[in-house]
């Protein structure tokens, strides 16, 4: 039994194993790379029983990623197996302020999957299911299993715009706008929504968007904000943090969140375990965030504002 389902593709990932421009690397680290999955083990590093759902190629790189996704203590066991399509994969250039990403991903086995995932599925046993914009932006079928997930009755539905231009067309500002309205929870960055529905601020975002009862917006290195239905806005700045690389920052902050909202935390105190799984993610290379030590997560939620505000995270740890 899994409290958590997260739906979505990961593929294999390449990052350079020295330094130089692309062109000239010639030794890469494959990895394992997808929004959602990354969610699922971030989750299972707080904690929280969790499972992955997706389709990977029959092939080495799909047999990689589902064994590293199992690996850290998530349950893969609806993980399809294609025997004609392909996993697919990126290359990340990365950098401290920004990756350059390069996908190779179009007719992976991810992208046939469609809303008769649900035939195989006992929602009515799992709390929350987790689904982001990049799913539903994948084909028409991926489409229609996001609108089906969002609009299964009895369980909890969290949604991340994860806004990916290169994979929509004109209609994505609203197809994504349609899809958060259906959801619970919805998780946005400020520069996602500007750059979708030309607005930013967290009580626009909450005017273009009256449905979810919960609305997380993410102001980047300045905080996040959530506002509730029938609640004042809530704000935590973010912690400082020696950025390693910041892939997959946002997917842990969403772990981080949702693991306390399960567990019915105060709005601050959700914000502030979002954040500390954000810093997780952005003291590491991976995609998939390195839990901070468990003592300083317990003091820092915790803290006073003052002694929130003078900690920084960095790769040594946390000081």
């Amino acid at each position: 039994m899994v409290a958590v389902l997260c739906v979505g593709e990961t593929m294999a990932v390449f990052t350079p194993a020295e330094a130089g421009p692309p062109e000239e690397v010639r030794t890469w680290v494959r990895g394992t790379g997808g929004a959602e999955s990354n969610v699922a083990c971030a989750l299972a590093a707080l904690g929280v029983p969790v499972g992955w759902v997706s389709a990977v190629g029959d092939d080495p790189f799909g047999r990689a990623v589902v064994a590293s996704v199992a690996e850290a203590g998530v349950d893969v066991s609806h993980v399809l197996v294609d025997p004609t399509r392909p996993t697919g994969l990126y290359v990340k250039e990365a950098g401290k302020s920004g990756s350059a990403m390069r996908y190779y991903r179009a007719g992976s086995a991810a992208s046939a999957l469609g809303p008769d995932v649900l035939d195989r599925l006992d929602l009515d046993a799992v709390s929350y299911v987790h689904v982001t914009g990049i799913t539903a932006a994948l084909s028409p079928s991926c489409l229609a299993l996001v609108h089906a997930l969002l609009d299964h009755p009895g369980v909890t539905t969290s949604f991340d715009v994860n806004w990916r231009p290169a994979l929509w067309c004109s209609t994505g500002p609203e197809v994504l706008r349609s899809l958060a309205a259906k959801a619970d929870i919805v998780l946005v960055g400020d520069d996602e929504a500007a750059a979708l529905w030309g607005t930013s601020t967290p009580a626009a975002v909450r005017e273009l968007l009256p449905e979810p009862r919960t609305l997380v917006v993410k102001q980047g290195a300045t905080g996040a904000s959530v506002l509730i239905a029938d609640a004042p806005p809530v704000f935590e700045p973010a912690l400082a943090v020696d950025v390693v690389e910041p892939v997959g920052a946002g997917d842990a902050f969403a772990a981080g969140f949702l693991a306390a909202h399960r567990s019915a935390e105060p709005p601050a105190r959700c914000l502030r375990s979002g954040h500390l799984a954000a810093a997780g993610a952005l003291c590491t290379l991976s995609d998939v965030a390195v839990p901070l030590p468990p003592a300083d997560v317990t003091r820092l939620l915790a803290a006073d504002p003052a002694t929130w505000a003078a900690a920084r995270v960095s790769a040594a740890g946390v000081r």
